[in-house]
């Protein structure tokens, strides 16, 4: 039972780390492509104010990970703070891709 347990918390915390990282990766390269352009500063100043969610997310992931290596309580505990790290950057991501793919500046597109 220890085991089935230790698998689905290292499972669910690889999982969310695999999310933050992403997330990560997503606000680095529209940082990135802000700093390029000319009139990038308001995306800029977005993706500055979203790094603090993405660094916890990431960080939360990675202690969840090191919970899984303990006992089946640091299991259970590694889970839910995996699961919990991965929802709060998926939401993000999700928060971030909403306002630059929906955002005024572009047209609906069929099928949305």
């Amino acid at each position: 039972m220890g085991t089935i347990i230790d698998l689905i918390a290292t499972v669910v915390a690889v999982v969310g780390l695999l999310v933050a990282l992403g997330h990560d990766g997503y606000l680095l390269l529209l940082g990135s492509a802000a700093k390029k352009r000319a009139g990038g500063e308001p995306v800029s100043r977005f993706v500055r104010g979203r790094v603090p969610i993405a660094v916890l997310a990431t960080l939360g992931a990675l202690i969840a990970l090191a919970f899984t290596g303990g006992g089946a309580f640091a299991d259970i505990v590694g889970l839910l703070i995996g699961a919990g790290s991965g929802y709060a950057a998926a939401k993000s991501l999700q928060k971030t891709r909403k306002k630059f793919l929906d955002g005024p500046g572009y047209p609906e597109l069929p099928g949305r």
